[in-house]
């Protein structure tokens, strides 16, 4: 990397840029080389990954042909990023929509449905349920007004798997398998490398 000791002056310069250079977003690896998220995949802003190199957080692994300027320096906007420290995984995962949404794979535990998804408290709040990882699943708006404040039993249903907290690991391995709709050709080594290989 060159030297940009000057980076003040350079990310000034840079940021105004062409709209366009915004198309350009840095694949994020840990330390390990892995993605820190496959979903939504980590993704950094070009001017986010220039100014991390600047500060020596990262190295640069793979870079666009596109380059940008400024009075006394040119840079290849970078495509895949390493941190030089590593981000340890949260030993537990949050509790939020996105994260409940991803660990059902973005589907109805009772029919499959994919459209018109809500949350479903199993044992209905009313009947003592609580709100959390083992009691709450995704569910499609139909089932969900089927089931109502009825037990499963009651409504003549059954979840297609049991609701539990995942762990961080399990919901990374859900995310790998929905792939990036804009998927760079320098990400793919570092998006799949440790998928089992065909025979």
């Amino acid at each position: 990397m060159q030297d940009l000791s000057h980076h003040d002056d350079f990310r000034t310069h840079f940021v105004r840029e062409e709209a366009d250079l915004r198309r350009h977003p840095a694949l994020v690896l840990n330390a390990d080389y892995r993605p820190l998220s496959y979903y939504p995949l980590s993704l950094w802003p070009w001017q986010e990954a220039v100014k991390a190199a600047v500060m020596e957080r990262i190295s640069i692994v793979a870079e666009y042909d596109t380059v940008i300027h400024s009075p006394s320096r040119s840079i290849r906007i970078p495509s895949v990023v390493v941190l030089k420290d590593y981000v340890k995984p949260r030993k537990r995962v949050a509790f939020t929509r996105f994260n409940l949404f991803l660990r059902d794979g973005f589907c109805c535990q009772y029919c499959g449905a994919t459209k018109d998804l809500t949350f479903d408290h199993v044992v209905p709040r009313m009947r003592g349920g609580k709100t959390s990882w083992t009691n709450v699943v995704a569910a499609c708006q139909s089932c969900n007004l089927h089931k109502g404040s009825r037990s499963l039993r009651q409504a003549g249903m059954q979840l297609m798997r049991p609701a539990r907290e995942p762990t961080t690991s399990e919901l990374q391995g859900v995310g790998r398998r929905f792939k990036p709709r804009a998927l760079h050709v320098t990400w793919q080594d570092y998006l799949y490398w440790d998928s089992e290989l065909e025979a």
